[in-house]
């Protein structure tokens, strides 16, 4: 079962969204939690130089919190080896009250399964003559006491000396790969001795002279006493074989760990069996898992930071439990089915917010998750120069920067040259790298915003931009597709756009907008355009 708390932020991991997931991880595992801060994709290039910068590891990538074999407490039923015998499964699956027992080699990896029914079923219809185990397995499931050990492998047939001596030599019912039951009779244990006979069982705890030990040793036949008389001995040395000689080994139906339970629920509920083994990716075996343990599955806990929509979110995310919210945006979708901690403040960054938390818990902010949470708010605040930033961001900043030991307008400009910088960047990349989707009364939208100190850079390939617009709009259905450039030194955005309302972005902005127009201090998504954009949806409604 997964057991931290996954801490992530939206689709398109910024400088924002990775910091506040690391640095509210570090804040609740401080306070006694066990939690891991995760990414949805590959983490932007600012956050990359952010990361490096304060020597972080990268957090783990989730492809999604859907729930997976992984997350149910399925039973962890001890296996049992191929050469142990039937009795022992048999004793094992009774004690354990288990109709269904794993079959593992000796190093974990799953090779067969054996159910009750197969047991029963080989005492009605198995060979009853045939016999493949080992000495010691006969040994333990008969109690017997060893009267000399020849050789472990047994692998023969059974005979029971009901006949008269004279019978059974005439007859060469006794060979040498003979396992043979018989209680006090001398003359027979000699001749099984003459013969070589795999082994011999003598019954009802009888007493065997010293010349016929001494016999068996020289000619190194087995040799063993049992207290069961010889009817309990013969229903009970079938039972002796290895369990490999009646286990399911072929086409045998199994999951790995990591499968989803959305994948494995149909065809375990359609199936005639109950019991299925879990493997891990290499096939080993780790428990037993049924049909009652999809009845009421363990979801995954999750706490999600800068955003609170599920088209933001992770693939899945109605299948977790969603325990905790921060974040700076409009209130989204995300619905819960029990109360849970929403933190939502008109700041310009999440980071802020977990810094007012570092301070409500009275926890010291070490150095480099100061610089992680700096970072996170001169990111998202273009260094408090957006219309977003607050005079907590302010107060957060001056304090973080001392915790930090930086030189803030340097290291500034140096990540956001590292973040603006289109080297070994295609179209693509720059598009989807801060890509979000609304839906605003019905209306879907789709807005990418781009942070640039080189303008140029955008505006010679300005016909591979609206290209790709173009595509978008109309494969993704959206009302308005929009490519904001934020030019960071000129505080300003220059627009790309594809819309289904040619005059939307000009009754936005109050200005007449074509591809490529300037729009002096716009600079927030969320705090400008987004409202801009809900006034002009609702006059054209």
């Amino acid at each position: 079962m997964e057991d931290k708390i996954l801490i992530f932020g939206h689709k398109n991991p910024d400088t924002d969204s990775v910091t506040s997931a690391i640095a509210l991880s570090y804040l609740k595992n401080q306070n006694g939690l066990q939690t891991e801060p995760c990414v949805l994709s590959e983490i932007a290039k600012e956050a990359e130089f952010v990361l490096d910068y304060f020597n972080v590891e990268r957090p783990r990538m989730l492809e999604n919190v859907k729930i997976q074999l992984k997350d149910l407490d399925f039973d962890k039923i001890m296996p049992l080896e191929p050469s142990n015998s039937i009795l022992k499964a048999y004793n094992h699956m009774n004690a354990y009250k288990i109709r269904t027992l794993p079959i593992v080699d000796q190093e974990g990896y799953l090779i067969g399964i054996i159910t009750m029914k197969d047991i029963a079923m080989n005492a009605i219809n198995g060979d009853y003559h045939a016999l493949h185990t080992t000495f010691n397995n006969i040994r333990q499931d008969l109690n017997a006491d060893i009267l000399n050990y020849g050789h472990s492998d047994i692998n023969g047939h059974i005979i029971i000396t009901a006949f008269h001596e004279t019978t059974i030599i005439r007859q060469h019912r006794i060979e040498s790969d003979s396992i043979v039951i018989t209680g006090d009779r001398f003359d027979i244990i000699e001749h099984a001795i003459s013969k070589k006979a795999q082994m011999i069982i003598v019954t009802g705890d009888l007493q065997i002279p010293e010349v016929l030990m001494d016999k068996a040793k020289v000619s190194g036949v087995n040799l063993i006493r049992t207290p069961y008389d010889t009817y309990s001995t013969s229903k009970l040395i079938n039972q002796t074989n290895f369990v490999s000689t009646i286990m399911k080994s072929d086409r045998l139906m199994k999951f790995k760990v990591d499968e989803y339970l959305e994948n494995c629920r149909e065809i375990i509920q359609t199936s005639k069996h109950s019991k299925f083994p879990v493997v891990d990716e290499a096939g080993k075996y780790l428990g037993i898992i049924g049909r009652t343990h999809f009845l009421n599955p363990t979801k995954k806990n999750v706490i999600l930071v800068d955003h609170n929509e599920y088209s933001q979110s992770a693939n899945g995310l109605n299948e977790a439990n969603v325990l905790e919210i921060l974040d700076h945006h409009k209130i989204g979708d995300i619905s819960t089915s029990l109360p849970i901690t929403f933190r939502n403040m008109p700041v310009g960054s999440t980071n802020t917010i977990i810094f007012q938390l570092f301070k409500e818990a009275q926890i010291e902010i070490p150095k480099q998750i100061a610089g992680l949470m700096l970072s996170g708010i001169v990111s998202d605040t273009l260094l408090l120069k957006s219309p977003t930033t607050t005079y907590f961001d302010e107060h957060a900043v001056s304090v973080l920067k001392e915790i930090a030991e930086i030189d803030l307008s340097k290291y500034a400009l140096e990540m956001f040259k590292s973040g603006t910088s289109l080297d070994g960047r295609t179209v693509n990349d720059v598009f989807y790298n801060d890509f979000k989707e609304f839906v605003i009364d019905g209306y879907k939208l789709g807005i990418s915003q781009v942070f640039t100190l080189n303008f140029e850079e955008i505006a010679s390939q300005e016909d591979a931009y609206l290209k790709l617009i173009r595509k978008v709009h109309d494969g993704r259905d959206h009302y308005l597709t929009l490519m904001l450039v934020t030019d960071i030194i000129k505080e300003g955005s220059y627009t790309y756009f594809e819309s289904k309302h040619e005059r939307l972005l000009s009754m936005a902005f109050e200005k007449s907008v074509d591809q490529g127009t300037f729009i002096d201090s716009i600079v927030s998504r969320k705090k400008q355009i987004i409202p801009m954009l809900i006034n002009a949806i609702n006059m054209i409604k």
